[in-house]
């Protein structure tokens, strides 16, 4: 049961980053992508900021960047849980700026379970300095809504 929860989240993340489920916004926010490592309630990223997320001054959009955090803080949490989960309680600080271009890496680990209540803590640093970008932390709680339902929307 828990490799399943994992293989489909992944799945899902891997159909989010294709385009073929979500929205127009989600692919673009997580353009370029790579999973570097993924297990039952954590998971490792390696991200290129895109120039499709970038505000006026050429920074990754904090909204963009907000998205991300929340996207995967949910990915993160279906490998622990099973099940599809609904924000409840999102903030994210930032601490720096990045550029587009630049290279960052982002881990999110399950930090608390209780029951129906999730939460997540989704950190984003630079590659090579580990300077933190931004830290997102999220509450979800369980929804009814399977997988297939969720990606219909």
């Amino acid at each position: 049961m828990e490799n399943d929860s994992l293989q489909t989240s992944l799945a899902w993340l891997r159909d989010i980053l294709q385009g073929t489920i979500g929205h127009g916004f989600d692919t673009r926010v997580l353009q370029g992508l790579r999973v570097i490592h993924a297990e039952k309630g954590f998971m490792r990223f390696d991200f290129v900021v895109p120039k499709s997320v970038s505000d006026i001054d050429g920074n990754w959009n904090v909204g963009a960047l907000a998205s991300l955090v929340d996207l995967l803080g949910a990915v993160t949490i279906f490998s622990f849980a099973n099940r599809v989960v609904t924000s409840v309680d999102f903030s994210v600080s930032y601490y720096s700026t990045a550029k587009i271009q630049e290279h960052v890496e982002i881990e999110s680990k399950v930090s608390a379970d209780k029951g129906n209540l999730i939460h997540v803590v989704v950190e984003v640093k630079r590659k090579g300095n580990d300077e933190v970008i931004a830290v997102g932390k999220l509450w979800m709680a369980s929804n009814k809504l399977s997988v297939a339902q969720v990606s219909n929307l």
